[in-house]
């Protein structure tokens, strides 16, 4: 009684602490390709501060809804039971929602009203993961009792979303109205992450620290490899206009740059955090971490890597125009903060959480970001793709002098992995060959 009570509920089978990530769970990320890849095209429609403060709004939003795929991947088994149908479902939602992006704040003309629209097919997606947790825990009514709090955030934070897009046209006009706007979706997301983890934590843990940690890190893999659709797809070459040589440098400068960013995290500090958590085995303590280093710490990694995307489909544009200067245009302080801020924020989440999981300062990616703050008003004057060499010289330099530094924790967490690796495939061998 007590193993199948362990196994799953009526339809639900558990997680486990070996699980790692399914091929459903890859299929959800998917729909968040598309979803990056809208981010960045409509920022770029529009590049103003206003715009680019509402597109981080709708990528934590976004994040707030992959963080419970993955929440949900944890606890329960994705492809067992009746969570493919839930996954179905809230993946139609979840595409849904990224194809009502452009009318996320304002109502156009024509078709459904955007923002309620965006608002509804958010408000399906929360309901249908907490719904999940919801009846997992059924059973212990003290738990349940806080997941009956927790599950009024989503509808608090809908309703913020609705009144967002109903009321300020009726109060303001022209930037006011835009502001008031944006700070009910401020509120809307502050309820959700604050309340959620301060509500969360009675019933939530990490049943398995590796597939915690892979779902982040193929997160962080779908990031760079938005960047490089957007590198192969933003100057439009492919179908309008011709294979340019600045193009061409462009486009492996921008690889080196995506390169360099996959080196920083992927090397070392992605295997170091995941070894750590597997060593952290009391609940609250595994939690915290869980939530620092990955929840809260990977949404600015993927925001940086978003906007190192939307700088370099903007820069390639212009480097692919016809008649466009050999080096490109002065790259400017709004792109500037845009491209070398991008990669300096990704850069700055890796240092804290290295000294967050490891307590350990990274300090090459450190002195990196002081280095673009620095250069960056001689940055801004510089022509586009010089401005993009500089950035890649940079990345690429942090990525060799991180190599060298990490030294001894670089053997010990790659032979522990490796090790694993030899472990998990030996195991694997005999059960199918006892088996199969």
């Amino acid at each position: 009684m007590e193993s199948g009570r362990r196994r799953g509920t009526r339809g639900l089978r558990r997680g486990a602490p070996g699980s790692r990530t399914n091929r459903l769970e890859l299929f959800y990320d998917l729909v968040f390709v598309f979803a990056f890849l809208t981010v960045t095209n409509l920022t770029s429609s529009l590049a103003t501060a206003p715009n680019l403060f509402g597109a981080m709004l709708v990528l934590a939003l976004l994040w707030w809804c992959w963080t419970g795929f993955a929440g949900l991947g944890n606890a329960v088994r994705a492809d067992q039971g009746v969570m493919p149908m839930v996954g179905f479902v809230t993946a139609a939602a979840t595409f849904l929602l990224a194809l009502s992006m452009p009318g996320a704040f304002r109502d156009g003309p024509g078709g459904v009203n955007g923002p309620l629209f965006f608002a509804g097919c958010y408000f399906v997606v929360r309901a249908a993961q907490l719904g999940v947790f919801g009846w997992l825990h059924r059973a212990d009514r003290a738990r349940l009792r806080r997941w009956a709090l927790l599950a009024v955030l989503p509808v608090v934070s809908t309703g913020l979303l609705v009144v967002a897009a109903l009321v300020p046209p009726r109060v303001a006009e022209g930037a006011t109205q835009g502001w008031i706007r944006l700070c009910l979706w401020l509120a809307a997301l502050s309820i959700e992450y604050v309340g959620g983890v301060t509500l969360g934590r009675a019933y939530w843990v990490v049943v398995s620290a590796g597939h915690w940690a892979e779902r982040h890190a193929l997160i962080v893999l779908v990031a760079l490899g938005e960047s490089i659709i957007a590198l192969g797809f933003g100057p439009k070459f492919v179908t309008e206009l011709p294979l340019t040589w600045p193009v061409v440098v462009a486009a492996l400068l921008g690889v080196a740059v995506a390169s360099a960013l996959w080196w920083a995290y992927f090397d070392t500090l992605a295997l170091a955090v995941e070894q750590t958590l597997h060593r952290t085995r009391e609940p609250t303590a595994r939690r915290r971490l869980a939530r620092d280093a990955y929840t809260y710490l990977h949404l600015p990694m993927i925001a940086g890597i978003i906007f190192f995307a939307l700088g370099l489909e903007d820069l390639l544009a212009e480097a692919a125009a016809p008649g466009a200067p050999a080096w490109g245009p002065p790259l400017g302080w709004f792109w500037i903060v845009v491209l070398w801020g991008g990669v300096g924020v990704y850069l700055l989440s890796l240092v804290a959480c290295g000294l967050r999981a490891l307590h350990v300062l990274r300090w090459p990616s450190l002195v990196a970001v002081l280095l673009l703050v620095v250069l960056a008003p001689v940055g801004a004057g510089l022509p586009e793709l010089v401005a993009l060499a500089v950035l890649a010289v940079v990345c690429v330099a942090t990525a060799v002098a991180q190599t060298l530094t990490d030294g001894e924790l670089r053997r010990e967490v790659r032979r522990a992995a490796l090790e694993e690796e030899r472990v998990t495939e030996a195991e694997h061998t005999r059960w199918r060959g006892r088996h199969l």
